[in-house]
């Protein structure tokens, strides 16, 4: 699972894509979880990609 930012969601879902070989889970990170960061830089993170 990769918490993104707008700005990094292709890349999350490319790794995921390369990493697991199955389509990727897109989800809207939780409102109510500000503290959680981007998994490529310090924006805040607005997705979920996960491989289920």
């Amino acid at each position: 699972m990769i918490y993104c930012c707008e700005e990094h969601v292709d890349l999350a879902i490319d790794t995921i894509v390369d990493e697991y070989e199955t389509f990727p889970v897109l989800a809207k990170a939780p409102v109510d979880n500000l503290s959680t960061i981007c998994g490529y830089c310090k924006n805040k993170a607005i997705y979920i990609v996960a491989n289920k």
